[in-house]
């Protein structure tokens, strides 16, 4: 049952307006968010020490174990994702949750004024991951190319 029968028609409203008034900024700024993205996740596995050394203190290590690999991976595959404009609301939708654990479990302890607190960092980028939900890929993405050549056969057998 569609508890939600009206949304599908705002969405492709909002679509068709953003992809009217769709800025080539819109775009840069999107490749940055995807680099910013590769480079948080690479940051991660260069830092593993302290990474390892958070999870030794939790009580569930496997399950802290298993949530920095999602964060890991998930930044890294999520950010190339977003810069090409492939699978980009998935790519969304599945670093969305990584940035509310780094903002709920990690940043939220440190001083928001404090010197290396990433709590700003983290909810600038969660905005724009939710702005990008929205507003979709863009015009210059792989995303939009295949949904203005839909009629072409892309069988690759």
């Amino acid at each position: 049952m569609n508890t939600f029968p009206n949304i599908n028609p705002v969405v492709k409203r909002i679509e068709v307006w953003a992809d009217s008034h769709h800025p080539k900024l819109i775009d840069y700024i999107r490749i940055f968010l995807g680099i910013v993205l590769i480079a948080k996740g690479f940051f991660f596995v260069i830092n593993n020490e302290e990474v390892m050394n958070m999870i030794a203190q939790q009580e569930y290590w496997v399950v802290h174990y298993a949530i920095a690999h999602y964060v890991i991976g998930g930044s890294i595959v999520c950010g190339i994702l977003i810069i090409i404009g492939l699978f980009f609301r998935l790519a969304v939708i599945f670093e969305i949750p990584a940035l509310l654990g780094s903002i709920i479990y990690v940043d939220i302890h440190k001083s928001f004024f404090a010197i290396n607190s990433a709590l700003v960092y983290s909810f600038i980028i969660l905005l724009m991951l939710i702005f990008f939900f929205f507003y979709g890929p863009g015009k210059y993405s792989i995303d939009h190319y295949l949904e203005t050549h839909k009629d072409k056969n892309y069988d690759l057998r």
